[in-house]
């Protein structure tokens, strides 16, 4: 559960600095909002990054498992392919 918040922070983070990025944008009055801009985006992606990298490294590892309609579907594809077994 303590990796699932944790997750939850860092999506958190990438959400404000895109705000920040398009606060930056908006009030565009210089060269120094522009930096301010692309630096926001700049982080952003980094943090995206490591988002996608944390969750990758947490499945592989086991610390999270998937929930939801596609993990039913893919349990119930051996027990069809027994059952066809069977009958053959």
């Amino acid at each position: 559960m303590p990796i699932k918040i944790l997750f939850i922070i860092v999506f958190l983070s990438i959400l404000f600095s895109l705000g920040s990025a398009l606060f930056h944008l908006v009030n565009n009055k210089g060269q120094e909002h522009s930096n301010k801009t692309a630096k926001a985006l700049t982080y952003r992606i980094g943090i995206s990054l490591v988002l996608f990298i944390a969750l990758f490294v947490s499945y592989a590892t086991g610390l999270i498992k998937p929930k939801g309609i596609g993990t039913k579907m893919h349990m119930k594809k051996p027990i069809q392919q027994e059952n066809m077994k069977l009958e053959k």
